[in-house]
């Protein structure tokens, strides 16, 4: 968790949230996000606003799966606290036999060793390019 380490290595930071994630450790998952954190994912247009929104939002989407498992493909800190990541996530539904594999990027914004924005994409190409302007932005 961001507390036990004082690295501020966006890089670091995240490939641990993801060994959180990957443990379903909700509360390791939410002490990375600053207390008002948004997360977006784009190709849903779903928006959550602080920690408990955060949490919810995790806890409902990883109920959905029996098995679920997320490996980050390229994490790169691109500057200015920005990192952009391509995650592959194979999961199967609650009730299926069949799995399915989603692959999808993300943009996070990392200030002082805590999330305060996620952007999900599903056209990573595009989340690349979202995440090279915010780090010029961002300078």
């Amino acid at each position: 968790m961001p507390g036990e380490s004082t690295t501020h290595d966006p890089v670091e930071l995240s490939r641990r949230f993801f060994e959180a994630a990957s443990r379903l450790d909700f509360d390791a998952m939410v002490s990375f996000y600053a207390p008002d954190a948004v997360w977006e994912g784009r190709a849903s247009g779903m928006t959550f606003e602080g920690r408990t929104a955060i949490r919810g939002f995790w806890e409902d989407w990883f109920a959905s799966y029996e098995e679920l498992r997320l490996e980050q493909e390229e994490d790169l800190d691109l500057g200015n606290g920005v990192v952009f990541a391509v995650i592959m996530q194979m999961a199967r539904l609650v009730g299926s036999s069949g799995y399915v594999r989603y692959r999808h990027a993300l943009v996070a914004i990392w200030v002082e060793g805590l999330i305060v924005r996620v952007t999900m994409y599903s056209d990573i190409d595009e989340a690349r390019v979202a995440a090279e302007r915010l780090a010029e932005e961002r300078e």
